[in-house]
């Protein structure tokens, strides 16, 4: 099961279909951008084994150029995409689903990008790492326990722990 109230956090167990979900959105978007997107990941909770996740999949597609593809906004806004225009530097940001049940969160961006390596090393350290996974599930549990209404809130409070996981990945890659 997918979906949560925009602004709220709920976490849910993992789940094995999460996987599926991906798989059958990212089918999904390469019928309807064809080649447009050169790849794609899983990336976030979901896309970690084990992990509590708010119920929402996150997909990265990989682009050529950030700025022209913003031409792809009303291809995906036909899909039930909505844009989400964000002070993110290097994505264009799209949620799937009303307000009150997003289901999918679309981030398009470079290959290379900072917000690309950032996205791919910190689901990778932790699925590699199993007691820094937990560490952070468990983190998540009390923050979601303590900021039910304030995703806002929820996400700053986690800033520091993801931030150092980057700088252990970053370490492991230069070793």
């Amino acid at each position: 099961m997918v979906g949560l109230e925009r602004g709220t956090v709920e976490l849910e167990p993992y789940d094995e279909g999460w996987a599926r979900l991906y798989e059958e959105e990212r089918e999904r978007l390469k019928h309807v951008a064809g080649d447009r997107f050169l790849d794609f990941e899983h990336i976030g909770s979901t896309a970690i084994k084990g992990m509590p996740a708010k119920p929402i999949i996150d997909i990265l597609a990989v682009v050529e150029d950030l700025d022209e593809s913003r031409y792809l906004t009303p291809v995906l806004e036909e899909c039930g995409f909505e844009y989400r225009p964000e002070e993110v530097e290097g994505r264009l940001f799209f949620a799937k689903g009303p307000r009150t049940n997003r289901t999918y969160y679309l981030s398009v961006t470079e290959r290379g990008s900072d917000f690309y390596e950032e996205k791919i090393a910190f689901r990778d350290y932790l699925s590699q790492h199993p007691k820094a996974a937990e560490r952070y599930a468990s983190l998540k549990t009390r923050l979601a326990e303590k900021y039910p209404e304030n995703r806002g809130q929820y996400t700053r409070k986690k800033g520091q722990f993801v931030q150092d996981v980057l700088d252990l990945a970053i370490d492991d890659s230069e070793s």
